[in-house]
């Protein structure tokens, strides 16, 4: 799952939400160096992505994608998912998208300090662009995919991928909305057993 999703499914708690938004940048035990409730939120990260990448509904998205994609793939649905998450919003929060994505910008701001080095140079090119509500909308996963091929020095092709997109729009978004639930239901039990782990 990408930002939005991960962010999403931190239970609303602050600081495991701070975890599961930096967790990509933390390799192996260096999660340990981080206050606890970061910590959680590396560790639920990580379950999530194990759990997202391995799901036979995810793999039926990412299997449309390899012929063109090969392994970008699993990133581009990453992505695509983000966007029936956005478009989709009101169905899962109560919250109104522009309102909890400004809080969360407001939470990154408000630990700064905290954030590796990668996320402190990103997250003002993130906030100025509004990435996250950008999702809601094609034109704003095709910015986000122009920007990822650019840093894979064009060898992706993902640039071309809301022509899928588009073209297979009511599978995409019946196969995020299937797995989604399960994923929510699965984070929900991984976060108490993370809990009870500490």
């Amino acid at each position: 799952m990408n930002f939005l999703a991960h962010i999403f499914l931190s239970n609303n708690d602050n600081q495991i939400t701070i975890g599961n938004f930096i967790a990509d940048g933390i390799r192996g035990k260096r999660y340990k160096k981080y206050p606890i409730e970061i910590q959680k939120g590396i560790l639920l990260h990580r379950q999530i992505d194990t759990f997202t990448d391995a799901h036979p509904t995810v793999r039926l998205s990412t299997k449309r994608l390899h012929e063109n994609y090969g392994h970008y793939s699993g990133v581009i649905v990453d992505i695509l998912y983000d966007h029936f998450l956005a478009k989709n919003w009101s169905h899962y929060s109560d919250i109104p998208l522009p309102e909890y994505i400004e809080s969360f910008y407001d939470l990154l701001e408000d630990n700064f300090k905290t954030l590796p080095v990668r996320i402190q140079k990103m997250m003002p090119h993130m906030i100025a662009d509004n990435w996250l509500l950008s999702y809601a909308e094609i034109e704003g996963i095709q910015k986000v995919l122009d920007g990822m091929n650019r840093r894979t020095k064009n060898i992706s092709g993902m640039n071309t991928a809301t022509v899928e997109l588009q073209e297979f729009y009511v599978e995409f978004e019946e196969e995020f909305t299937s797995f989604f639930e399960e994923l929510r239901a699965f984070t929900d039990q991984t976060l108490k057993t993370i809990e009870e782990s500490f």
